[in-house]
């Protein structure tokens, strides 16, 4: 009996200390939602990789893509002007940016909205306020606030699909991702899609995805609905999440009242004040664009495609050598992918519908596909290195030829006329006459000074006139006595003229006859197409007053 009442007292007393547990090393057990900090790519942190790779991303990108990266941002934001900001105690009444530029038509209809143009404006100001608003930077910077953007949506990504799926489909997901060619087309640009590509990707990892752990409505609400007033045509994306989330949702009327309604209705009220500070009066940009984009189809002035154009192109277009992923990862998916799915699916036949089709306008359906082909990629076995292998190549050598190469000669013009920003004296104010493809080229967000240019426009006919041609039709009609009609004295005359070469022969005589000399020929594209060529050219009037070797 003493030895059990020995052994009793010292199970008791061993009781009282602190009994510690092995920890389980498994990340099937693992709790952090912290993990996409401590991995590693290439011996460095996933996120100090993700950052360089972007901001490598952005130098590697000198070529343009489409008109509204520079005149729907940069060039809006170049005459926008800072007002009395009460949330941030300062009051610059009047204070302007920059005093000259140019607004498109579609500003003069009030369909675009200022808020996205507003932080490259305010960028702007910092920049001029420092002393470095050099032409360089002003060009820089917003790509490289684009660039890190694009980084933090890529690891919010990975850590979504990291505590969704497994670790293995969150690292191929994430390569993918990173390895996407059009993703490093679009991603470092000042484009509308590319800033609606990022909120959605971010909203999309706090939805309320099946079995995710992420989820916060407030936050992926506000989200969306700063996409939509970034490019109204998002909503077109989040039509079947946000009814697939009402549908699950066991108390909807909680959800309308007290989240959607209240997030949705103050951030449309700050995008309109906005708009209307700038505009001079109250407007509501969102309806505008639809009514004129959806509604009324402007967007066919530009050119139509047709309605099989996104399946039978564009979308294999944007996600390239991932498709095969794709189409596998599909099969592979299960009941919590479906939403996924049908979004893509959804997003891609609603915008066949409209007329006017562009690759960018699905680009924000590709981080929904990626997760699909790092689902792909995990479930490959023996094929998965050469599989990796081929994608990386296949995507590499689109991403360095149209970031480097194609469509560079628009961008590298505007650096050869900046030293026309320098003139002073008695010398005559240069002027510059751009006879291309109404926008072809940025202006004034890419010079930097008041210089006097002058382009072909091609505003949309809005009041029904079946007769009404723009000015770049009228031009390229007959291009050599539209430029006898338009200057008709030597007074009148630019000093310099920049077109694309494959109209050269067709204005030599009136070049010829006023002296105008070629100065420069820039290489633009391998493919030259219509009233696009291969290079760009610069003639000058009297060279040597404005150039010099």
């Amino acid at each position: 009996m003493e030895k059990i009442r020995d052994r009793f007292k010292q199970s008791k007393s061993s009781s009282r200390e602190t009994v510690k547990l092995r920890k389980r090393s498994s990340t099937l057990y693992s709790t952090d939602d912290g993990r996409a900090n401590t991995h590693n790519a290439i011996g460095v942190s996933v996120i100090v990789f993700t950052i360089l790779f972007r901001l490598v991303n952005c130098v590697l990108v000198q070529t343009s893509f489409v008109p509204d990266e520079y005149w729907q941002s940069l060039e809006i934001s170049h005459r926008m002007h800072i007002h009395c900001i009460n949330v941030l105690r300062l009051c610059w009444t009047s204070l302007t940016i920059l005093t000259y530029g140019y607004e498109t038509w579609e500003w003069r209809e009030g369909i675009r909205g200022y808020s996205y143009p507003l932080l490259f404006a305010m960028m702007y100001k910092i920049l001029q306020l420092i002393g470095y608003d050099t032409v360089q930077l002003l060009v820089f910077v917003p790509r490289v606030f684009q660039a890190l953007l694009c980084a933090y949506a890529d690891l919010k990504l990975y850590r979504l699909v990291l505590q969704w799926e497994t670790p293995d489909v969150a690292k191929w997901t994430f390569f993918c991702q990173l390895c996407s060619w059009f993703t490093w087309y679009c991603c470092t640009r000042t484009l509308s899609n590319t800033m609606e590509t990022v909120l959605t990707t971010l909203a999309l990892c706090f939805y309320p995805l099946p079995g995710s752990k992420m989820h916060n409505s407030w936050k992926y609400l506000c989200l969306v609905s700063l996409a939509v007033v970034v490019r109204p045509t998002a909503l077109i994306v989040w039509i079947p999440l946000l009814f697939c989330h009402l549908c699950g949702e066991q108390n909807k009327l909680r959800l309308i009242t007290q989240q959607c309604f209240p997030i949705a209705a103050l951030t449309l009220a700050i995008s309109t004040l906005i708009d209307s500070v700038f505009y001079g009066k109250w407007i509501f940009v969102q309806w505008n664009f639809l009514k004129l984009n959806v509604l009324e189809s402007v967007g066919e002035f530009y050119g139509t495609h047709p309605w099989h154009w996104y399946f039978s192109q564009g979308f294999l277009v944007v996600v390239g050598p991932h498709l095969p992923l794709f189409l596998h990862g599909c099969s592979l998916s299960s009941k919590k992918h479906r939403i996924l799915l049908i979004t893509i699916i959804w997003t891609t036949v609603i915008y066949s519908f409209l007329a006017h089709k562009e690759f960018r306008f699905i680009y924000p359906v590709l981080p929904f596909c990626v997760v699909f082909c790092g689902m792909s990629l995990a479930k490959l076995q023996t094929w998965r290195k050469p599989a990796a292998v081929l994608l990386l190549v296949s995507n590499l050598i689109p991403a360095l030829y149209t970031g480097l190469i194609h469509q560079r000669g628009t961008l590298d013009v505007m650096s050869e006329l900046q030293p026309l920003c320098d003139l002073s004296g008695g010398q005559r104010s240069p002027d510059v006459l751009f006879l291309m493809p109404c926008h072809s080229t940025p202006l004034y967000s890419h010079l930097h000074c008041p210089l006097k240019l002058r382009f072909l426009e091609c505003p949309p006919d809005l009041t029904g006139n079946k007769e009404y041609v723009d000015e770049a039709e009228m031009f390229f009609s007959d291009p050599l006595s539209w430029m006898r009609r338009s200057f008709s004295s030597q007074e009148m005359l630019p000093t310099h003229v920049v077109m694309f070469d494959c109209l050269e022969k067709d204005i030599a005589s009136f070049l010829l006859e006023n002296r105008f000399a070629k100065q420069a020929e820039i290489f633009h594209t391998h493919f030259p197409e219509g009233r696009v060529g291969e290079n760009i050219v610069i003639y000058v009037r009297n060279p040597s007053h404005y150039f010099t070797e």
